[in-house]
């Protein structure tokens, strides 16, 4: 199980400071919810963790290895301890749904056709879409795409998944099946666990701790009660 360790991060855009010295622990095994306003920096702080993006300043710490100031290569080699579900499922509409939760392991591990096959089955059954490997992304409904970015994000059996907006778009009863769905990896596969979101049942449902930023800030932090 992994452990994320930020301190005193500042992201910048076109001079704007988004992020201002952001400080957050995650410990091993733990689900961290991230709420706050629309533009407060949430999204921006997902995307440093993941590498997407590079600080201006400050530091970011998996598993007590320093990542901001890795070269792409061993950046990967992070990464690939790392699953992103993102906002809009982000699937590839010209791969079927089975080709879609294999991209991982087809890109990055040597295992055999039969082996990935395997693990796409597997995780498409903790999702609950069974028996969906050749639906193309166009024929599913966006509770359905969001459970295929879901077993995509761990099909590598990664010790770190992170959410942007797991539940944005979706109505109550599919919101609640994603929130079961992320406990349940929690549960099952151990994972490390930072959800964007907006949702407050959801971050009441899922979390073991809240934090709020604000203004680029991180201004609370603490339990769920």
């Amino acid at each position: 199980m992994s452990t994320i360790d930020v301190k005193q991060l500042t992201k910048k855009f076109n001079g704007q400071t988004v992020l201002h010295g952001i400080d957050l622990q995650v410990n091993a095994g733990e689900v961290v919810a991230i709420i706050g306003p629309s533009g407060s920096g949430k999204s921006t702080l997902l995307r440093l963790i993941v590498g997407l993006l590079k600080p201006d300043s400050g530091a970011i710490w998996i598993d007590g290895q320093e990542i901001t100031r890795l070269k792409e290569e061993e950046l990967n080699k992070i990464r690939l301890r790392m699953g992103m579900v993102f906002q809009y499922s982000a699937l590839f509409d010209s791969m079927s749904v089975g080709e879609n939760v294999a991209f991982g392991l087809t890109q990055h591990t040597n295992m055999s056709d039969s082996d990935i096959a395997r693990v796409v089955r597997r995780k498409l059954r903790m999702v609950g879409l069974s028996g969906q490997e050749n639906v193309m992304p166009n024929e599913l409904s966006g509770g359905m795409k969001k459970r295929v970015s879901l077993a995509r994000a761990i099909a590598i059996d990664p010790e770190i998944v992170l959410y942007d907006e797991p539940t944005a778009g979706l109505d109550p009863i599919m919101s609640n099946t994603i929130d079961r769905l992320i406990a349940g990896t929690k549960r099952i596969m151990g994972v490390t666990s930072v959800v964007v979101t907006h949702h407050m049942n959801s971050a009441f449902n899922i979390a073991d701790r809240i934090a709020m930023i604000y203004d680029g800030r991180i201004v609370e932090i603490g339990t769920v009660e």
